[in-house]
């Protein structure tokens, strides 16, 4: 493989001078590897993008927004929430699912300085009634789904304005049409790169969401390590090889396939940042369906693909894969979760013009870690890839000190794209992020080559088709069923998701509860994705270790799937 020319093209890359030259930084009070040539903030990024005028931005269905009206809408929420009140270092959130509107919102926000709270579409009212108040935005955006569920708990909206999007505007609402049609030029708004851009919401050991603020630093750092892996990669293959593309030709305007939710990184910061930033087209899917995924790639011309791993399986080995024109893909893979090694291999035989790729990340890096694609990727297959620029990298042991390469620890990070925090709690902040340093929680070792290699969670987490699923929440949920004892819950390995949640449950003496009653229990408190798809009750208490601890390894590894209800 090209190793030599991997490194060397790195070098190149990002010594001084270089587009990707290295700075050091301190951010937070800690030494930062940032890009010396990085945009300031994200409303330069956006800014940049109105030469673009007569492309195509956003499809969805049969609409189609080009850059130049999209900036006119962005300008024009822009006016309107500054006409509302709301200033800049505010929140605004938005709870709905992939329509354009969701894109205009965002850049509007970050053009004047306003947080954006991307709210999970998949929360219940509850879980909503919780992010609403942890965040307190001035001004919710919502669909007609998330409005039905301001109706179960009327109360949570409380000071903050409503904004009806595709649906008709309740009693003191207003609507998009009233919002878009604000007009006028983007507000002039100093930005700070430090400055929090968004906050998204990622699981809580405790049982309750945490607001991971994600800064405008934090954001253009992770696209800037997007654009430099695709450099890096092509430029050591192409001397590897010796083919280099034909000058006279453009590349390709990127296509992008969003597959995945935008409040999450995934879609966001990975897909949404990287298309937008080359002038490239987002098409949004209401919700995933493979065989609807192939019509828009041929329709579209689709460049890229993907998701969370299960999605480019389920695209590779749909019945009607062959009868679509997939030529147009370059890419297919996705990140959220590990691409599965036999996946890595299929999807480079399958789609002829198209090579697997793969970002390993989480919330807390803003978007990725670790990228990985083409001969690498076919030849590490188990590798996520080699750490980004502006990352340190440390496999430190339990007592938190460096481990040698090929002995694994846990993954601990540190760079400009880590976030600054979480919201209201100072604590957990604290918990998760020393002298700059991230403490991922995932087990790791690196090779030879500096390639990272994941081996287990420490976290105590389910990751469930690229959701994260703390599993305190769900036992949280159940122990709020009076016949519930004892419960532990771990994950289940599914081929098609990754993992599905499990919970061994032993009920107090005399009571009564079947596992479709203590689902129904959970429906009522946490979103449906998290509620156990598999169920054992226990005829004797959970066995636990001498501190007391349930022993949910051995809970996984000894039940069996067949025995679940």
């Amino acid at each position: 493989m090209h190793y030599a020319e991997l490194n060397r093209a790195w070098a190149e890359l990002t010594a001084p001078g270089a587009p990707f030259e290295i700075a050091i930084q301190e951010v937070g009070g800690a030494p930062i590897r940032t890009f010396k040539n990085a945009p300031p903030n994200v409303r330069a990024l956006w800014l940049s993008t109105a030469q673009f005028a007569e492309r195509d931005y956003l499809v969805f269905d049969d609409e189609r927004i080009t850059y130049g009206e999209a900036h006119r809408q962005v300008a024009s929420i822009a006016n309107w929430l500054m006409a509302k009140g709301v200033k800049p270092g505010d929140r605004v959130a938005v709870a709905m699912r992939n329509y354009p509107e969701w894109m205009l919102i965002y850049w509007a926000c970050a053009c004047i300085g306003v947080a954006c709270v991307g709210m999970n579409a998949w929360w219940t009212a509850a879980e909503m009634a919780y992010g609403m108040t942890d965040a307190g935005p001035k001004v919710l955006f919502a669909d007609a789904e998330r409005i039905a569920r301001l109706d179960e708990q009327p109360g949570m909206l409380g000071d903050t304005l409503l904004v009806a999007v595709r649906a008709e505007a309740p009693a003191g609402a207003a609507s998009w049409a009233e919002v878009v049609a604000h007009g006028g030029a983007l507000p002039d708004v100093a930005v700070a790169p430090d400055d929090d851009l968004c906050i998204f919401y990622t699981s809580g050991t405790t049982g309750f969401p945490k607001g991971a603020q994600l800064t405008h630093r934090s954001c253009v750092s992770n696209l800037m390590n997007m654009m430099f892996a695709g450099q890096v990669s092509t430029l050591a293959t192409q001397r590897a090889t010796g083919v280099t593309p034909d000058p006279s030709v453009a590349p390709p305007i990127p296509v992008t396939l969003v597959t995945t939710p935008l409040f999450h990184v995934t879609a966001n910061n990975c897909g949404a940042y990287a298309t937008t930033a080359a002038g490239g087209k987002m098409v949004l899917m209401y919700r995933w369906d493979a065989g609807e995924a192939l019509k828009l790639i041929e329709r579209e011309r689709c460049t890229s693909a993907g998701g969370v791993p299960v999605m480019a399986r389920e695209l590779i080995s749909h019945p009607d894969f062959a009868k679509y024109d997939t030529s147009s893909l370059l890419t297919v893979g996705g990140g959220g979760a590990q691409l599965q090694p036999d996946l890595v291999d299929k999807i480079d035989k399958a789609v002829a013009t198209a090579r697997p790729n793969t970002g390993y990340g989480m919330t807390e890096t803003s978007g990725i870690i670790t990228s990985i694609s083409g001969d690498f990727f076919v030849d590490k297959p188990a590798s996520c890839g080699r750490a980004m620029p502006t990352f340190e990298v440390r496999v430190v042991g339990d007592d938190g000190q460096p481990l040698p390469a090929g002995q694994p620890g846990e993954l601990w990070v540190r760079g400009s794209s880590v976030i600054k925090g979480y919201i209201n709690r100072p604590e957990a902040t604290a918990e998760s992020i020393t002298d700059g340093w991230l403490h991922t929680g995932d087990v790791a070792y690196l090779d030879e080559d500096q390639f990272i290699y994941l081996v287990d969670r420490k976290k105590d987490m389910v990751l469930r088709g690229g959701e994260n699923i703390y599993c305190a929440e769900v036992e949280a949920a159940l122990h709020g069923h009076p016949g519930v004892a004892e419960c532990s819950v771990f994950g289940v390995a599914d081929p098609r998701l990754g993992e599905e949640v499990g919970v061994a449950v032993f009920l107090k003496p005399g009571a009564e509860a079947t596992p479709d009653a203590l689902r129904q229990h959970c429906g009522a408190a946490i979103a449906k994705h998290k509620i156990p798809r598999y169920i054992w009750m226990m005829d004797q208490p959970l066995p636990r270790n001498a501190n007391g601890k349930f022993l949910k390894r051995e809970l996984r590894d000894t039940l069996k799937v067949e025995d679940a209800v």
